[in-house]
């Protein structure tokens, strides 16, 4: 039952914010949910404000997350940055296999299935993203897109590991466009996801793993989205940008749970 999973909202601020802009919306952020226990809230802010971000949370409740991470765990790898060099900054989730990750750096499955693994072998949380195109939605192929995304980017998650995996649905056709999937929607598509997770790794820990909602979550439609049985949070682009907005989405779940 939905009632065993704490909601997790979740900040992807993407390429925005300088550090001294991170600092101000992660304190405003903190100052309103610090101490919330009913909701976890991550911030994920670009790699440049961590270090800033991480000093502004430490006696908060507010958890640290990053927006990507490479697999290896060193080397020459020129711009990228590993689970170790997270950690160093106390970071606890990381977004991997978002929509924009899969369109302009061409990530596959394969690619960000790697990526899970080291997540999970360096004690991070991966918030692994699946979601389907417009086109694809139109032909009728969205749950097949994502049954396939599902499946690709667990290959070789052991069950042990499965409790510590978030799922974000995110249609890309809702991401940043304003439109959004209408509840009954998006629940559908968790509904499929968490099939997903049963026939991976069985039907109690499928009951535990969160997904969240990805398209478009704002604080006028979140109470909605929240309420749908499989839905368990939200990963939160643009709304994420400014405290208010964002303080409405974790809000709403501190009152749907």
């Amino acid at each position: 039952m939905k009632k065993r999973r704490r909601y997790i909202i979740a900040g992807n601020w993407k390429m925005n914010k300088t550090a001294a802009e991170a600092v101000e919306l992660a304190r405003g952020v903190a100052r309103e949910w610090g101490n919330e226990a009913g909701v976890e809230v991550v911030l994920c802010p670009p790699f440049t404000a961590l270090e800033s971000v991480a000093r502004t949370l430490e006696d908060s409740s507010v958890l640290l997350g990053a927006q990507n991470m490479y697999p290896a765990d060193a080397g020459a790898y020129t711009g990228e940055v590993s689970a170790q060099m997270l950690r160093h900054f106390n970071v606890s989730h990381v977004i991997l296999g978002h929509s924009e990750r899969r369109e302009y750096f061409a990530e596959s499955d394969a690619f960000i299935n790697e990526k899970v693994l080291a997540a999970l072998g360096n004690d991070l949380i991966p918030i692994l993203c699946v979601g389907e195109t417009l086109e694809q939605r139109e032909q009728g192929d969205t749950l097949g897109v994502v049954d396939a995304q599902v499946r690709g980017g667990l290959k070789q998650v052991t069950i042990e590991d499965a409790e510590n995996l978030v799922i974000a649905y995110e249609p890309i056709w809702a991401i940043g466009t304003g439109k959004t999937a209408t509840p009954q929607m998006a629940q559908e598509v968790h509904a499929s996801i968490r099939g997903i997770l049963a026939d991976l790794f069985g039907s109690g820990p499928a009951d535990t793993i969160r997904i969240q909602y990805g398209g478009s979550m704002k604080p006028g439609n979140a109470a909605e989205l929240l309420s749908q049985p499989d839905i368990d949070g939200g990963l939160i682009g643009g709304a994420s940008l400014e405290a208010q907005s964002f303080s409405g989405i974790v809000g709403a779940a501190a009152k749907a749970r």
